[in-house]
């Protein structure tokens, strides 16, 4: 049976009115991501095939992907390269049809742009660890059941060593999640601090003292999920809706720099397919930070662009609001413009990914580290 008569026959055979039945069954059947291996959720096919489940799938409940694109793009991926056969059927499942929300807890108010410098610290007790520290700028932890947690497990040896990787249980006793108001009014962004936190060895992915590893494989996906994602309305349409709703608003320069921001918004979006097709044959690699870093600065132009030309549109609903998804694109100018600030941040400062473009691309001479080899403990703080 071909792909496309599988899916005609699952939508003739199941239910959409019930929509969790309807996604645990879709999963069952390995349509949920083809390209993953049979009885995880796929068909072990390639990944350009989940292109024809969505069509095929298109009218059907779908499993929210905005609510939860941290577990889609960041936890899936890194527990399925990296997590033991139960670890793997343990969360795949509720991860893809929406029943456990995610959340990452990488960055510290220490270690943002060099992560490898967190102090977070886990202590083995017997079959347990206790972790002790804080994460800064956790999407979405207000309302997530488990998080990706990097943490120190060993002080003695240099930096990007003594780190290990865990699934984190929100719920834990010791687990506190306070909002971090942004310069749109949302809060959705969090501190996370965690303290005695006791999380069992099972818990663990990837070998201890090789969360850095584990890591990377997280960060490549989540900046190929950020800039190269699958197709939403992107920012270029707004704008150019905007653009011919308001003939009144018009100017020959005007029209010159929506001209040149579609062509590159154009670009983005092919390279972005391109991209996505280089996935079929393995993990994403450095490439990935190219579209981020293009990512965020066609956002911040377009948006730019798209309040000078509608002037007289401002930003004054500052309510403190605790969203469930993160909203690149927002509801409105003012809102898109001052959101779009923080797509130059999040996800890898765009500082960091021309570093890392220079270094793993076009393989130029890699910025001197002295403290590449220098224990993380006697590292100035």
């Amino acid at each position: 049976m071909d792909l496309v008569e599988r899916c005609r026959e699952f939508r003739a055979t199941h239910d959409p009115s019930d929509r969790l039945g309807w996604l645990r069954a879709r999963f069952d059947a390995g349509l949920a991501w083809v390209h993953y291996p049979e009885g995880l959720g796929g068909l072990g096919l390639s990944r350009g095939m989940q292109a024809v489940v969505e069509a095929e799938m298109s009218g059907t409940p779908d499993n929210d992907p905005g609510r939860i694109g941290i577990g889609l793009g960041m936890a899936a991926p890194t527990i399925l390269a990296f997590g033991t056969d139960e670890q793997k059927r343990r969360f795949l499942r509720p991860l893809w049809t929406g029943e456990e929300v995610w959340c990452q807890l990488f960055s510290e108010p220490g270690a943002g742009s060099d992560l490898a410098t967190l102090g977070t610290r886990a202590v083995r007790d017997g079959d347990e660890w206790v972790v002790d520290g804080q994460k800064v700028w956790t999407s979405g932890a207000h309302h997530a059941r488990w998080g990706i947690l990097v943490t120190r497990t060993d002080p003695d040896v240099p930096k990007h060593q003594g780190m290990t990787y865990f699934v984190a249980d929100m719920h834990a006793p010791g687990v506190e999640v306070r909002p971090l108001r942004q310069i749109t009014g949302e809060a959705e962004f969090n501190e996370v601090f965690l303290t005695g936190v006791r999380l069992p060895d099972d818990l663990r992915l990837g070998a201890v003292g090789d969360g850095w590893r584990v890591a990377q494989t997280t960060l490549m996906n989540e900046r190929v999920a950020i800039g190269a994602g699958p197709a939403r309305r992107s920012m270029a349409s707004i704008v150019a809706d905007a653009w011919r709703e308001h003939p009144e608003l018009r100017s020959p320069a005007m029209h010159q720099r929506l001209l040149k921001l579609w062509v590159d918004a154009e670009v983005m979006r092919l390279t972005a397919v391109r991209l996505r097709e280089q996935l079929a044959a393995g993990h994403p690699g450095p490439e990935g930070s190219g579209m981020k870093l293009l990512f965020a600065r066609l956002h911040q132009e377009l948006s730019g662009f798209e309040v000078e030309f509608r002037r007289e549109l401002g930003y004054d609903d500052w309510t403190l609001r605790r969203p469930e998804t993160v909203d690149f694109v927002g509801r409105e100018a003012g809102y898109r413009y001052l959101r779009a600030k923080g797509n130059s941040i999040e996800g890898g400062t765009s500082e960091i990914l021309r570093n890392i473009i220079a270094e793993r691309v076009l393989g130029l001479p890699s910025e001197p580290r002295v403290d590449k080899d220098v224990p993380w403990k006697d590292l100035p703080r």
